[in-house]
């Protein structure tokens, strides 16, 4: 069996130990839709007011859903020539492994 995902890439970052991998970051795409930021500090409203809309905007920061993200070595990445924003297929399946 072979599970297949789709993503959208929507971060790519070098090691940080400055090695040769690229971590690519990869999201639903159904996840990447909505808005990415939102002010914390709403214009000319009140304290009060902006104190009830805190947990708001607390919840719509975090329900920016899971990332994935993967690990691939640099000639891999500029084999796929990938930019942020791109879609992508990857495919899952379980290998079995002989006993030794």
């Amino acid at each position: 069996m072979i599970l297949t995902k789709e993503y959208v890439v929507t971060n790519i970052s070098a090691a940080p130990d400055g090695s040769q991998y690229v971590f690519v970051t990869l999201k639903d795409p159904k996840e990447t839709g909505g808005p990415q930021t939102q002010s914390v500090v709403p214009d000319s409203e009140n304290l009060d007011e902006m104190l009830r809309n805190l947990g708001k905007i607390i919840t719509l920061q975090m329900s920016g859903g899971f990332t994935t993200v993967v690990k691939m070595r640099l000639s891999e990445y500029e084999d796929l020539d990938i930019k942020v924003g791109d879609k992508l297929s990857i495919a899952i399946s379980k290998v079995q492994f002989a006993p030794t």
